[in-house]
């Protein structure tokens, strides 16, 4: 049975997670702060964290930073707050998406499942690709090592992903909405703020000039696409 852990300081929030995830089969724990929240996080018990990024003791943002320290596991950011740069942010810090408050029980359970099934895909590869070089990138699916120009790029689960789907697709233009739904596995439901973020992450660790990428561009108005 696959864990999940909720970091959530509101009871009647985690409480509606906790029993939502529970219907669905899954072993939610619930950790009422942030101190706790990244204890029970770093034990390595879990397959996925939900985390509130407002929190008592330390907030969701400076778990997150910590967490991704050490696990790889999907972080999912749960927040009240409407600004990007809150999002922006979450996601600069190793989150791999964020859930709005207030949310309906079907996109919580979705995006739930949806990273869960990704992440076991990625820990248990059937599949292997091998090894792709592409101008001075090269990544390799069985060590998922990145290296560009000779020095290895360390990249996050989700980054990875991006990488990987745009050097096996070369030259051809993917909207956000269409990245969203390739690499995170479900809709974009109308925000593709996750995908911006990571596009601009993966830039800043494989581009000489993130400003000016040559592998990672952007075609205006259309999305973006990796060039040779």
């Amino acid at each position: 049975m696959q864990k999940i852990l909720i970091v959530e300081d509101d009871e009647a929030i985690a409480a509606i997670e906790r029993d939502y995830l529970e219907a669905e089969g899954l072993s939610p724990e619930i950790a009422p702060d942030g101190r706790l929240g990244l204890e029970r996080g770093l034990s390595g018990e879990f397959d996925l964290i939900l985390l509130d990024l407002m929190l008592p003791g330390l907030n969701g943002f400076e778990v997150c930073r910590l967490l991704r320290e050490q696990i790889d596991v999907p972080i999912l950011m749960v927040t009240a707050r409407q600004e990007d740069v809150d999002k922006i942010r979450g996601l600069g810090l190793g989150a791999d998406d964020y859930i709005e408050k207030p949310f309906s029980p079907g996109v919580l359970l979705a995006r739930v499942k949806a990273h869960l099934a990704r992440y076991e895909r990625l820990t248990k590869p059937e599949k292997k690709t091998g090894e792709i070089t592409l101008g001075g990138v090269s990544l390799n699916t069985d060590t998922r090592r990145v290296f560009v120009d000779g020095a290895e790029a360390e990249l996050k689960n989700k980054e990875f992903e991006l990488l990987l789907f745009l050097m096996l697709n070369v030259d051809v233009v993917f909207s956000r909405d269409a990245l969203y739904e390739r690499i995170w596995g479900m809709d974009a439901l109308g925000d593709n703020a996750t995908v911006a973020v990571h596009i601009n992450r993966l830039r800043e660790k494989i581009e000489t000039d993130p400003a000016n990428p040559r592998y990672i561009q952007t075609v205006w108005g259309a999305g973006y696409k990796f060039a040779l």
